[in-house]
């Protein structure tokens, strides 16, 4: 499979649409729609490249991001 690609979003339309396009290009794509799912699935599946949005319900893009980089060594 392709480069691995998690999108982290609350609004699964966008995930859904980004998901589509991102595969239809070879990449294998994983969704989260909060923060802690972020979190366990950047751990679960070491993707290349995290598309995040930065306005989350609870915690915000930007406290996930230092968590994401903190798990990533």
């Amino acid at each position: 499979m392709g480069t691995k690609i998690l999108v982290v979003d609350d609004d699964r339309n966008i995930c859904e649409l980004l998901k589509l396009y991102l595969e239809n290009e070879g990449y294998s794509v994983f969704v989260a729609n909060d923060g802690q799912q972020a979190v366990e699935m950047f751990q679960a599946k070491s993707p290349e490249l995290v598309l995040l949005d930065i306005m989350l319900p609870g915690e915000d893009g930007y406290s996930i991001l230092e968590k994401l980089k903190k798990s990533s060594g």
